[in-house]
């Protein structure tokens, strides 16, 4: 029978434990951290591809208003029908199977827009108005800003500021964006295809379309 004997004044070697689960601790709390920035970058990539989309959309349907604009003969002379706030959606009625007046397509006009916008963007809203520097005698321009809710970070107030439409020398009240939504302003012009004249003094005008 054999006795393990050490040399005097030494000790077995004592082995530490646990730096192993410490060290795969760290590597899970390392790769954790890790996986949730590329989550972060891929949520924001995705807020800002859906904000593109629908700041593409918005251009589109400002797009449809200006090609309504040029099928409408009377646009200019019927501006003012296209005027609407943010809360107001007139009822479009039917224009499609019946003869409507000029200003009555233009309510059309207008009515089917705005329920285009509101079922191709997420609370969708417009605000058609008068461009508020241009000429009261003199209009050729209307000013459209579409809003929808928002869906990324306002990092600075002046991102919005910049889309104020603000009161010019034509008149106009003032058209900002609403707190808490993204929107689009543009400017649209109005051509004129029908000119109206008074025929032997009745008091309702005749258009002429050339």
């Amino acid at each position: 029978m054999y006795r393990l004997t050490f040399p005097s004044g030494s000790a077995p070697a004592q082995h530490q434990r646990g730096i192993s689960l410490l060290e795969s601790l760290i590597a899970l709390i390392v790769a954790a951290l890790g996986i949730l920035g590329v989550v972060g970058m891929q949520m924001r990539t995705l807020t800002d591809s859906q904000t593109t989309v629908r700041r593409a959309q918005a251009i589109r349907l400002i797009e449809d208003l200006s090609e309504r604009l040029k099928v409408n003969p009377n646009a200019m002379t019927d501006m003012a029908t296209y005027v609407s706030d943010f809360a107001n959606t007139p009822s479009p009625g039917n224009c499609t199977t019946n003869a409507c007046s000029h200003a009555a397509l233009a309510t059309y006009d207008l009515g089917t827009w705005k329920q285009n916008i509101a079922a191709s963007l997420p609370l969708g809203q417009a605000n058609v108005f008068l461009a508020p520097t241009e000429p009261t005698s003199n209009r050729r321009q209307l000013g459209v800003m579409i809003s929808w809710r928002e869906n990324e970070r306002d990092t600075s107030a002046n991102f919005k500021d910049a889309l104020d439409a603000v009161t010019g020398g034509g008149g106009g009240g003032t058209v900002s964006c609403p707190a808490g939504r993204t929107c689009h302003l543009q400017y649209i012009p109005v051509s004129a295809r029908c000119a109206p004249y008074d025929k032997g003094g009745s008091s309702a005008a005749t258009y002429y379309c050339s």
